[in-house]
């Protein structure tokens, strides 16, 4: 033992040793690499970068990227195509630029479908010299990144080994060393236990044998007693039960169901913060059975413009890029291919085939909120299953809700084809809506 802890001394002063020229040579190592980044001779830019970057989310990313064509053009390179005084009055006021003949401003008028540019007059010089800085600074890193696939491998490669890197191993060597000075004074005082206590760590082998013959005792005076098995089988019989009766019940219960839809669509975003009406989407639910999934020609009504591109560095939302790939639509050209496919939605809220369920009945006659079997849809991010669908459960809506009969052109027909009953005239069933196709086909 003495012989092992002279040998681990000797081990932590090599090791000692070694982290000291392994932080040494990590503090040179950064500080060469602090003293030939080029950031910090670079040229002082036209502009403050960070206050353009506010500016063009505010006013320019309608309609412009710095990399691709939006509404408008690119904007990368755009100081180098045209002159910056030029720019000052063409952001300022672009269509009285057009109507002067301007040569520049004519043909960039023409060449984007002869669509004016808004003027933004209030922005002044400093503030346009702040979003052309901007432009560059982005155009400028979207540049810098590595072409290939070997990604963040190249770039890391290029740069060198990072502060982070070093960081993290000057933090393991300190870790390791507090290990090591730990485990030597573990074994330190391992050693005087054993010199003083000698023969006091020896467990008598008879006393153990004691100890596992009683750990049974108590369960041999358990199952002795027969009151109390007869209890616990009858309470465990209980339990089992009411558990079995509560699956049972609940089967084909689907409350609580929220499949991954292919588009991460938020009714929150939609029907909560930009308060569209649900019928603009689901207009069946007005006039017919069903509700209908809204077509993607109607999520282009909107989202031909609207691209959500702040929160992805400039780039279109992913989820609205799906909705592109299904039409086929190039939004640069703006133009739709000849290869579209539908999307194929999860349904969420699914009745047996025994029941019979009318959107327009409920909706348009009954005048019931969708908010009323969806639940509070408005705050969704995710579509679930919020009321149970059950028989008993529509049964109690159907005894609650109160119907206004009052100028309602389906119950106006019921009373008036009870008059002609009245008058001993023939009704027939076409009347009473007989003709209506969800009579006989579900």
């Amino acid at each position: 033992m003495r012989n092992f802890s002279s040998d681990f001394k000797k081990l932590v002063r090599s090791l000692l040793i070694v982290s000291a020229i392994i932080i040494g040579a990590s503090v040179v190592s950064v500080a060469q690499e602090a003293a030939a980044d080029p950031a910090a001779a670079g040229e002082a830019a036209v502009g403050d970068a960070a206050a353009g970057e506010a500016l063009f989310k505010a006013n320019c990313t309608a309609c412009h990227a710095v990399d691709k064509r939006v509404m408008g053009p690119a904007l990368a390179g755009v100081d180098q195509r045209h002159d910056r005084a030029w720019l000052h009055k063409w952001i300022k006021n672009a269509p009285a630029m057009v109507a002067s003949g301007d040569a520049a401003a004519v043909k960039i008028f023409n060449e984007y479908n002869q669509a004016p540019m808004t003027p933004f007059p209030q922005l002044s010089d400093a503030d346009i010299d702040n979003i052309l800085a901007y432009v560059k600074a982005e155009e400028t890193k979207k540049a810098e990144k590595p072409a290939s696939g070997g990604g963040a491998e190249t770039a890391a490669a290029d740069k060198g080994v990072s502060g982070f890197m070093i960081a993290g191993l000057i933090a393991v060597v300190v870790i390791a060393l507090i290990i090591i000075l730990v485990l030597n004074r573990v074994i330190s005082t391992l050693e005087r236990l054993l010199l003083n206590k000698g023969d006091a760590l020896i467990i008598e082998e008879d006393e153990e044998i004691k100890e596992a013959k009683d750990q049974y005792a108590g369960v041999k005076k358990f199952l002795k007693n027969k009151k109390a098995v007869f209890f616990t089988i009858i309470g465990l019989l209980v339990i089992i039960g009411a558990y079995s009766t509560s699956i049972m019940w609940n089967t084909g219960v689907q409350q609580g169901y929220q499949p991954v839809q292919p588009i991460k669509f938020s009714h929150q975003l939609h029907a909560g913060t930009n308060q569209i009406e649900c019928q603009y989407c689901h207009s069946g639910a007005w006039k017919s059975k069903n509700a209908t999934i809204p077509s993607l020609n109607v999520c282009m009504n909107c989202h031909k413009y609207v691209q959500a591109t702040d929160k992805y560095d400039g780039e279109i939302s992913p989820e609205i890029q799906k909705i592109y790939t299904a039409l086929d639509y190039n939004p640069e050209t703006q133009q739709y291919g000849d290869n579209p496919r539908p999307i194929e939605w999860v349904r969420i809220h699914n009745l047996p085939d025994l029941a019979y369920f009318n959107h327009s009945q409920h909706v348009n006659v009954a005048g019931i909120e969708c908010q009323k079997c969806h639940g509070p849809i408005e705050t969704m991010e995710e579509v679930y299953q919020y009321s149970p669908l059950t028989m008993k459960w529509c049964v109690n809506c159907h005894r609650e809700t109160e119907v206004n009969h009052e100028h309602n052109s389906y119950y106006d027909k019921v009373i008036a084809a009870h008059e002609q009953i009245k008058k001993g005239e023939k009704i027939t069933a076409a009347v009473l809506g007989g003709l209506e196709c969800g009579k006989c086909h579900y």
